[in-house]
């Protein structure tokens, strides 16, 4: 099921390996969803603003296992554009062997902050107790949450999108129907939300691994690979350090954009936890995309075939702004029926706070598609320096404004500031994309 993403048609090709990370990104979305969802419906709005508070904590580490993600799979991928067969299974066994050592010190530092972590949010004393509970159950399934990044990670450097979309499928239904069994009908309350994750996670990982294992051991290979080394955790730590500071600074980012919304009350904590769940589906799902612009990206420059560079950037605008244009209608039609399914009896502030959320953002997500599959470029080239750049552009700019706009507007003056960070990132990656573009990306992993 290995493709090479360096033949073909660029738009055919890129149709046929995103649209399944789409689907992937659709089922990785509902385990949080599942989880607003029933804490919403079957314990009560409190719940739900507990696990969405406490989501924001948990966005830190999933800062870095998407760092271990993008480290590994842009090296994979390149190595396997260029047939380097062996240096490519020693690629995976290093960033194996990194992530454990990483994982043992963040686990242990996570379950000895986290009450800290949740005060630092300014979290209500109505809720520190619940999400609490609900975050430290998050942390002992840290070593799954990681190692399944990391195969999934792999199985798009090797060209293959479906294998992780079935996988994620059938864990993410079964989430669903654990979330409600452990609530409803074992009356867990939220850490009957927490453990179903924990425990359907914890099958896709092993098996995420297993399959990792087996496909690469297929892989014929001229000599043994070595199992550690540090020239290529170099070169991993390269994309994986900038990507994993990408999005913990997003993470922090968003800390402060969310101790300044808990000052406005548990009821547009709720509205806000409700509308940024689907929020976070359209950017979760554009950023899948651009990461799979930088898997191509990485097998061609593999193959030395730059050219076909500027062609898949093409045709990944046509594939994401298809996928707009849906979601931008659904939510200004719908926005009410789709916030109704996490909230049960809500208050009309918390209704009102998720609508205008939504109104404000949807028109925006044609512009920050672009900055993402420009940055999916860049970061497959190795360009970090640039990639950061863009990323510090827009996350700066919506945290200040968020502070600054509270002040003035309240909280309607929070969301407005999403789409001024998202329009200057814009328009920085797309400079950085042309400039580097002219250049015929000469500076890609310093070759």
């Amino acid at each position: 099921m290995n493709k090479d993403l360096t033949v073909g048609k660029p738009e055919s090709v890129l149709w046929r390996f995103c649209l399944p990370l789409f689907g992937s990104v659709i089922f990785q979305q509902l385990y949080n969803i599942a989880d607003s969802l029933v804490a919403g419906k079957f314990i009560n709005e409190s719940a739900l603003a507990a696990v969405g508070n406490s989501y924001e904590i948990t966005l830190i580490f999933i800062a870095f296992a998407f760092g271990c993600n993008m480290g590994c799979s842009v090296i994979v991928s390149r190595l396997f554009g260029a047939k380097e067969y062996r240096n490519m299974k020693t690629a995976v066994s290093t960033t194996f062997i990194f992530t454990a050592v990483l994982l043992a010190v963040m686990v242990i530092a996570g379950l000895l902050t986290s009450r800290e972590l949740l005060a630092l949010i300014h979290t209500p004393d109505d809720i520190m107790d619940a999400s609490l509970l609900y975050l430290n159950i998050y942390i002992y399934g840290l070593p799954f949450m990681f190692f399944y990044n990391i195969a999934t990670g792999i199985f798009s450097a090797l060209g293959d999108s479906r294998t992780p979309f079935i996988f994620l499928a059938i864990s993410s239904v079964s989430n669903i129907f654990i979330d409600i069994l452990f609530v409803k009908s074992f009356q867990m309350g939220i850490a009957g939300v927490a453990w179903a994750t924990f425990l359907c996670q914890g099958v896709s990982a092993i098996l995420a691994v297993a399959v990792v294992i087996r496909r690469l051991t297929g892989i014929k290979t001229d000599g043994r690979f070595r199992f550690f080394d540090g020239s290529i955790l170099k070169q991993i730590l390269v994309v994986a350090i900038p990507s994993t500071l990408q999005q913990s600074f997003i993470s922090i980012g968003n800390i402060i954009i969310q101790s300044v919304i808990n000052d406005f009350g548990t009821s547009v904590i709720a509205g806000y936890s409700a509308a940024v769940k689907l929020n976070n589906l359209v950017i979760t799902s554009l950023t899948t995309l651009g990461n799979g612009i930088s898997n191509y990206t990485a097998q061609n420059i593999g193959a030395g075939k730059i050219d076909r560079i500027r062609s898949g950037f093409k045709a990944s605008l046509k594939l994401v702004w298809l996928l707009c244009i849906p979601f931008a209608l659904l939510y200004f039609t719908c926005g009410r029926w789709l916030l109704l399914l996490f909230l049960d009896n809500p208050t009309a502030t918390a209704i009102k706070t998720g609508i205008v959320f939504l109104c404000i953002l949807a028109p925006f997500y044609f512009i920050v598609s672009i900055k993402l599959m420009a940055d999916g470029i860049l970061r497959g080239a190795g360009i970090m320096n640039k990639f950061m750049i863009s990323t510090f552009t827009d996350l700066i700019l919506r945290v200040v404004l968020s502070i600054i706009f509270s002040k003035m507007f309240g909280s309607v003056g929070i969301w407005c500031s999403w789409p001024v960070g998202w329009c200057c990132g814009t328009a920085v990656s797309v400079l950085f994309y042309r400039g580097e573009q002219k250049q015929n990306f000469k500076n890609a992993f310093e070759a």
